[in-house]
């Protein structure tokens, strides 16, 4: 048992002092662009007592465990953060903050993924890191681009509203799902 106990502290030591700066550097802007979704979800009057020590602990966890469940964790937690903003809290929606938002949850989700395919110990040259983010900012941008075109085609008809674009939307997500799965079947 003590055996174990020491083996494991061990371990971490020699991890800790094989840590390289870029893993390092991604696993320190998953926990600030988490922390910052918090911050832009949650209602100010939450954001100033007790909640904002157990949100920056929820902040650390996909920084740590990038693999495990914690970055859907955080914005599931984000997600309900906006919900209750919105919801219990009354605030508006604001086509800024929730692009803003958007942009946040899905910077979080790749930067947990680069920081998944990262040893501590790598050494990775910084062009990489920067491509990563190249098309991570190219994604943002056609997402808020396409959003807010939807948005302007969505404002066109609100008195009778079109029930089909609603419908070719579901079935356009449910038909992409299943090209997705069937290619990663295929592989």
């Amino acid at each position: 048992m003590i055996d174990a106990v020491s083996g494991r502290v061990r371990a971490v030591q020699n991890a800790v002092t094989r840590i390289s700066v870029a893993p390092l550097l991604v696993r320190c802007a998953i926990f600030v662009v988490v922390l910052a979704g918090f911050a832009l979800a949650f209602p100010a009057e939450v954001l100033a007592g007790r909640p904002i020590l157990f949100l920056t602990v929820a902040a650390l966890l996909p920084a740590f465990g990038p693999r495990r469940v914690w970055a859907t964790f955080t914005a599931l937690v984000t997600v309900g953060g906006w919900l209750l903003a919105t919801d219990g809290y009354g605030r508006p929606v604001a086509l800024w903050r929730l692009l803003a938002l958007a942009a946040l949850l899905y910077l979080g989700h790749t930067l947990c993924a680069l920081a998944a395919l990262l040893p501590y110990d790598a050494v990775v040259d910084p062009e990489l890191i920067t491509r990563w983010l190249l098309r991570s900012a190219a994604v943002l941008l056609g997402t808020a681009v396409l959003g807010v075109l939807l948005l302007q085609a969505g404002a066109m008809g609100a008195d009778t509203g079109y029930q089909w674009v609603t419908v070719l939307g579901l079935l356009l997500a449910v038909g992409t799902a299943a090209l997705l799965g069937w290619l990663l079947r295929r592989r």
